[in-house]
């Protein structure tokens, strides 16, 4: 129980951050990025060819990838979100997102197959064990990583005049706008952060476990349950709602079977839902809307 445990909150810290980008997204912009998937398994992509052709170590190329993850979603936004929504409505941003993760997968199985594919430095195979639970080395360096881009988001979110200017935005964009704040240049970095970090949870899942291009799917459904656990917009919540998922994946695997934790969690989706919406957290931006 206690090693099920262990692996289960390892695990909920990269599912976290694989979730606090399509969080924040969603909570500042409003928006259903269906594409988010596609950054976490691009990320992921984009550390295997790092290091098979540079053998740049997976939490060396995290700067780079981010980086541009972020360049990517801030175009992405400003020039296909932003008149998508502008010239339709927000349902016209899901079809385009949807759009995307198809184009993407499609181009990532031609140039690398539908083959499982993962990235295994070479601390890939080191574990600790401290009394009768032992620790994967490389899922403890995901899970401190983990917590330290968190950490960061938070503190940019909290104390940079870009992060107060993003909560502004999500709060009331009119007032916002009122107080001279460029709406749409927050839209874009918005969305080039929550990509970014999307980019650089594909590098710690790419670490830990296989991937594939189809598994998109897979990821940007786990953000959206991470997302109603914890609550919208939050980096805590984000955390949380990683950790307890992870807690309830780990936990069914080892005593139900690995065949039922969809359902799981599909449950544990609807009842949050019915019983509490908002997530544990609440919506970090709702008291001010």
């Amino acid at each position: 129980m206690l090693q099920t445990i262990v692996n289960g909150l390892l695990y909920g810290g990269t599912l976290s951050v694989a979730a606090v980008g399509f969080s924040l997204i969603f909570g500042v912009m409003n928006v259903i990025n269906l594409a988010h998937g596609v950054f976490v398994v691009g990320g992921a992509y984009a550390a295997l060819a790092l290091w098979t052709g540079l053998r740049l170590d997976p939490i060396l190329a995290l700067v780079p990838i981010m980086a541009g993850g972020f360049v990517v979603g801030a175009a992405y936004q400003r020039f296909v979100i932003g008149p998508a929504v502008r010239r339709g409505s927000p349902v016209a941003a899901l079809l385009v997102t949807f759009g995307l993760s198809l184009v993407v997968v499609n181009g990532l199985t031609i140039v690398y197959s539908s083959a499982v594919r993962n990235v295994s430095p070479a601390y890939a195979f080191f574990s600790v064990r401290i009394g009768d639970v032992t620790i994967d080395a490389v899922r403890a360096i995901a899970f401190v990583t983990a917590l330290v881009l968190i950490a960061a988001l938070a503190l940019f979110l909290r104390t940079t005049v870009w992060g107060r200017m993003i909560r502004a935005t999500a709060q009331s964009e009119l007032a916002a706008r009122l107080c001279g704040v460029d709406a749409r240049r927050v839209y874009a970095l918005t969305f080039g952060v929550g990509s970014a970090f999307a980019a650089g949870s594909g590098v710690l899942i790419g670490m830990i476990m296989p991937f594939t291009p189809a598994e998109e799917v897979q990821w940007t459904v786990y953000a959206f349950v991470v997302v109603v656990l914890g609550g919208v917009g939050s980096p805590a919540g984000a955390m949380l709602g990683g950790l307890l998922l992870g807690l309830a994946a780990t936990l069914t695997q080892t005593y139900v079977g690995p065949v039922y934790t969809n359902v799981v969690m599909f449950m544990i989706l609807l009842a949050m839902l019915l019983v509490r919406p908002n997530g544990i957290l609440g919506s970090a931006f709702r008291a001010s809307r």
